[in-house]
This record gives structure tokens, C-alpha cells and sequence, in this order.
């Protein structure tokens, strides 16, 4: 819903406001056509909300409106990570190559990764943060009470996608994650897997999506031991089974690293996208060496680590979102809450007095100005 006020001034100089409401209301009981679909480079060009220009390739320049609507998102994530007890941090983008040589992701993912040479050392800029929160976790000594630990990141990263393989806002180099990383043990991996699944059934459901489940297991190209990799399955299992949603086992699809629940939502056009993953993560640990003090304060016990988004990209989710709603946005994501026209110089005056008035009430507001 969006609201349009008309402001002239009376024949006794008062001024006067007249508003008109517009709801919108998602229909989910009508299915549109996908092949009536306007895509969002498209819309994203006629509402003003983006666009893209080749002195960066794959990277995307937000407009005012467009930006309103990326922050605001963002805002949502970050409300719900405070409300369940993730901690936000910052990590910064370029790394010495060591470190991914440490994860892993220098063998698995390097042609992947935006490279520079460094006064004769390489770095890369990061592809994800979970290397970054391993170094914070490790930090400092942690000990078995302040687990879980959870940390979130709202982080820029960059991935080298090929030229012919960028597509829009869906696929692209340059993009936020709300991207976090949980440390727990064993014991609570369930507990943490459910209220994940739980913030996606929420979080989607403000937005009007479906959602279907997916538990991806080992891949050829795995790290670490048959028998953890089994032990990490199992746990990711009871969790589903648990949660009480149907849901369905892709043999083979798992990260190198570990198992993972993928999340494909389903649009008003009941178009499919993977968006929310969930991984569940025993090799990290012992390659950063992780630890914290267990109960008997002579002993050490590795933690395990969960990766977990429900935006993914950001980036991403803006595309799935303004082809959802075909740019007409519901009230709290829209961009343009109001827009206020005054009829004439008389009453420009007094439009501006309501502008602020709204502004200041924390809505997005805009003047039309008119000849």
C-alpha cells in the first residue's frame, strides 16, 4: 500500500490535505502466468531502483528508491539476528592467501576468487566470510558456557563469475551476505539447525514465499573422514525430521566441507530459487584449530560450525522479491510510502511542512513537483 496526498489552499487561505490510499493485496489464490512475468532488470530500470554500467561488470549502482528497499531488508535480517541472539560483527575483505590455504578454499575455490599481489605476497578479496569468524573465534580462549557463540555478517564479497554466466541482480561479482556463522557443540547442533529452519518459516512468510527443503549430502570432492561426514548427516537429519516440514535428500550436492540443508522458494509465479542454505561444518574447526575449555577445565573439545544465511545474496533476494510483487512492493518494503502534490506555488509551503511531518514519523516520503 502506498498514499498520495493532494495539497492546495482554501478560498480563507487555510490549507487543506486531501489523501488517497492505494492497498495492495497479494492474491496467492490467483496464479499469474510466469510468461507474464516483467523481469526485474526491467522493473528495476523503470522504478529507478538500480542499474548497471561496464566500467564495473557484475556489480550493480543502487538508486535512492532502490536503496531504501536493499536497506530495509537488510534491517529485517538484522532485527531478527539481534532478536535471536546473534551477535553482529565486522571482518574485513582482503586476506593474505594463507588463510584460504588454511580453509581450504585456495584448493577448492581459487578460480573463483579476485586475486592481487601484495608487495610480493597474494591476496584475495573475500568470497565469504566464514574464514574471518574463525579468526575471531580464535581470538580468544572461549569456554563450554558461552557456547553457542553466533556470529553475523553483513558482509561484501566477491566472487570472479564468468562474463557469459552473469545474469541481473541473481548472479553477479559484487554482493552482500547475511551471512552467519554459529559455534556450538555437539550436543546443540539440533536445537540450532530447528530455530534456523524456524527464522526462514517467518522471515519468508512475511514475504509471501513458500519455501521446500532440501538435505544435501557428501560430494566427491569432500574433506574430512566417512565417519564424521555420516555423524554431520545424521544430526541434520533429526533436525528435519523434528522441524515437522517435508522435505527431500539430493545424494551428492553437499559443500566440500560438509553437509548442508538447501532452501528453494517458491514465488508468486511459483517460479523455484535457492536462496536460504544452512551447513553444517566439522572440518573448519580443526583446520583453523579451534577450541574451547569443556566442563573438566583440563580439557579442550573442537567446537562445530554452522554456516547459515536466509537472504543468501541480498542482491539476489531483491530480484526474487520485485518479480514477486511486480515492483507493487507492501507498505513497510516500499520505497516511496507517500507522495505528496501540491497544486500550487500557494501551497508548497505547507506540503514541505507535511513532508517533514511524515519524514520525521520514519516514512519514506517524496514531493511531486508540478509545472
Amino acid at each position: 500500500m502506498s498514499a498520495a496526498a493532494v495539497v492546495s489552499a482554501s478560498p480563507t487561505c487555510l490549507p487543506r490535505a486531501t489523501v488517497a490510499s492505494f492497498p495492495v493485496v497479494l492474491d496467492v489464490s490467483k496464479t499469474p502466468s510466469p510468461e507474464n512475468v516483467v523481469d526485474h532488470a526491467v522493473l528495476g530500470a523503470e522504478h529507478e531502483l538500480f542499474f548497471s554500467d561496464p566500467a564495473s561488470p557484475g556489480s550493480f549502482f543502487f538508486l535512492p528508491h532502490g536503496t531504501r528497499i536493499y536497506n530495509r531488508l537488510v534491517q529485517t535480517m538484522r532485527d531478527q539476528y539481534r532478536k535471536r541472539g546473534l551477535q553482529e560483527v565486522l571482518t574485513p575483505n582482503l586476506f593474505n592467501m594463507q588463510l584460504f590455504e588454511t580453509s581450504g578454499h585456495a584448493d577448492k575455490y581459487r578460480e573463483r576468487m579476485f586475486l592481487l599481489e601484495i608487495e610480493n605476497q597474494e591476496f584475495a578479496l573475500k568470497p565469504m566470510n566464514c574464514p574471518g569468524h574463525c579468526l575471531m573465534f580464535k581470538h580468544r580462549v572461549h569456554t563450554y558456557k558461552e557456547l553457542p557463540l553466533r556470529f553475523a555478517e553483513f558482509g561484501v564479497l566477491h566472487r570472479n563469475e564468468a562474463s557469459d554466466a552473469l545474469i541481473g541482480l541473481t548472479r553477479v561479482r559484487r554482493f552482500q551476505q547475511d551471512g552467519a556463522h554459529i559455534f556450538c557443540r555437539e550436543s546443540q547442533i539440533k536445537d540450532e539447525v530447528i530455530a534456523f529452519l524456524e527464522l526462514v518459516r517467518d522471515v519468508y512468510g512475511v514475504f509471501g514465499l513458500t519455501f521446500d527443503l532440501n538435505l544435501s549430502t557428501r560430494p566427491e570432492n569432500y574433506i574430512g573422514d566417512e565417519k564424521t561426514w555420516e555423524q554431520a548427516e545424521s544430526a541434520l537429519t533429526e533436525a528435519l525430521n523434528e522441524f515437522g516440514k517435508q522435505w527431500e535428500k539430493d545424494e551428492g550436492e553437499g559443500a566440500f566441507y560438509g553437509p548442508k540443508i538447501d532452501i528453494s522458494v517458491s514465488d508468486a509465479f511459483n517460479r523455484k530459487f535457492q536462496c536460504a542454505t544452512l551447513q553444517l561444518d566439522f572440518q573448519l574447526p580443526v583446520r583453523f584449530g579451534l577450541s574451547y575449555s569443556a566442563e573438566d577445565e583440563s580439557k579442550t573439545e573442537t567446537p562445530v560450525m554452522i554456516h547459515q544465511a536466509v537472504l543468501g545474496s541480498v542482491e539476489r533476494m531483491f530480484a526474487i522479491l520485485l518479480e514477486h510483487y511486480q515492483g507493487k512492493w507492501p507498505f513497510w518494503l516500499s520505497p516511496r510510502q507517500a507522495i505528496i502534490f501540491p497544486v500550487s506555488e500557494k501551497s508548497r509551503s505547507y506540503s514541505l511542512k507535511v513532508r517533514d511531518q511524515i519524514h520525521d514519523a520514519g516514512y519514506y516520503v517524496d514531493i511531486v513537483e508540478t509545472d
